[in-house]
């Protein structure tokens, strides 16, 4: 029961051992390689494949604690030394894919998803590797492979998008940076979208802790025009032609909007100095998603916009889980009772000492089942917060210190 934690644990301070300061410049160009995969398989079985590798110019993500991860993810990205095995950087994330695995229909079909990944570009020969994990945070699926900086077959991306500055905290360099892009937004409506993400930018800098660290970010638009307005709503049988297909009904879950085309995103980018991805949908339907290090899409005009997008955003930058409950639901597959949850705003008590347990009893720090989609093995630590409703205008103090950590990891120099 506990072994899982264990193996997180000793797996985050190895690969933290001597090379937490480890110096940029020694391994890395300030450039960025590009790297394309597909996640495919089945409800019993996964598999990662190389699609593709570019390089961009300027490297927009951290230089500092290469080595390290924030957090466990459902997923790691390691690039190692060819040479000498060091582990000079490595990031974690969360895949629409590895939700899927555990739909009913990855139980009688295979499915594959696109998936991109931006590590600074290595001076010298190194072995990349993708591992995907189970709902257990046991390897379920890996990818090694050797990438030497000087392949031909590496493509230049020199893309030159018409930037639009939305916020500027000081240099791409030492800020994290977020690009956003339109998706179902003809030429008529480039407008438009200018306005809404306007409007995107100053919400999220409005909510705290994002406004007292505005100065740590960097925030950008990108128009890239669709044939139609409006975004594809399957339950309607209404279909548009845009720039990466995104639509609703992603499970079937009304709500759930979402894209498969992750290549395109990310083309549509080439040329920003970008980390983060928003995906600004120009329609009135509601709902959003948002995946860690991955991507956060929203629709632009529904009268729940400004919460919807801090809330998946909350997902996709902050790693944070739904504090929401479905009041039949008494144990979720996401969340098994006999594990730890990696994300840091709920728990199952399995290891609820790495979390706030030291500081229960004090003002905002409770114990409250019924979280993450289950009524009961579940906890949070608020009656509410953004993570839950909509309602709610701030986040808790557990997201609220959450996301805290991840900014001083991106932007401060240890």
């Amino acid at each position: 029961m506990l072994r899982n934690c264990i193996f997180i644990s000793f797996f985050i301070a190895i690969i933290s051992i001597g090379v937490s300061a480890q110096d940029f410049d020694t391994y890395f160009t300030n450039q960025t390689l590009r790297l394309d995969y597909i996640f495919a398989g089945s409800a019993t079985q996964q598999a990662v494949y190389l699609d593709g590798m570019m390089k961009q110019e300027h490297w927009a993500g951290r230089r500092s604690q290469l080595s390290e991860l924030p957090y466990w993810g459902n997923g790691q990205i390691e690039v190692r030394d060819a040479a000498t095995g060091l582990l000079i950087y490595c990031n974690s994330f969360s895949s629409l894919f590895q939700e899927w695995v555990n739909t009913p229909e990855a139980a009688v079909v295979a499915r594959s998803y696109q998936n991109t990944f931006l590590v600074p570009m290595p001076k010298h020969e190194v072995d990349v590797s993708i591992t995907l994990c189970n709902t257990y945070h046991k390897p379920v699926a890996t990818l090694t492979h050797r990438v030497d900086p000087t392949n031909i077959l590496i493509r230049n991306q020199t893309n030159a998008p018409q930037v639009i500055k939305l916020h500027k905290g000081g240099s791409y360099s030492e800020c994290i940076n977020i690009a956003i892009v339109s998706e179902g937004y003809s030429d008529e409506s480039k407008a438009t979208f200018v306005r809404d993400a306007k409007l995107a930018a100053k919400t999220i800098l409005a909510h705290e802790p994002f406004k007292s660290y505005a100065k740590k970010f960097n925030i950008v638009a990108v128009f890239q025009p669709s044939v139609d307005n409006g975004v594809s709503v399957p339950r309607y049988n209404d279909w548009k032609q845009t720039a990466f297909g995104s639509h609703y009904s992603t499970f079937y879950s009304d709500r759930y909007l979402t894209s498969k085309n992750m290549f395109a995103i990310h083309d549509a980018l080439a040329g920003v100095d970008y980390e983060h991805v928003i995906v600004l949908v120009n329609t009135e339907e509601y709902g959003g998603g948002g995946i860690y290090n991955n991507i956060t899409l929203t629709s632009a005009h529904n009268s729940t916009f400004k919460p919807v997008l801090v809330h998946e955003f909350g997902h996709a930058f902050g790693g944070l889980a739904d504090e929401y409950h479905y009041d039949n639901e008494t144990d979720t597959l996401t969340y098994p009772s006999s594990v730890e949850p990696w994300e840091p705003n709920i728990t199952t008590k399995v290891d609820f000492a790495q979390k706030w347990e030291n500081k229960m009893g004090t003002d905002g720090y409770d114990l409250i089942e019924g979280a993450g989609y289950a009524s009961k093995n579940v906890f949070r630590s608020s009656p509410d917060c953004r993570m839950k409703t909509n309602e709610c205008p701030t986040f808790c103090k557990v997201c609220t210190e959450a996301i805290i950590k991840l900014i001083k990891f991106y932007t401060e120099q240890q």
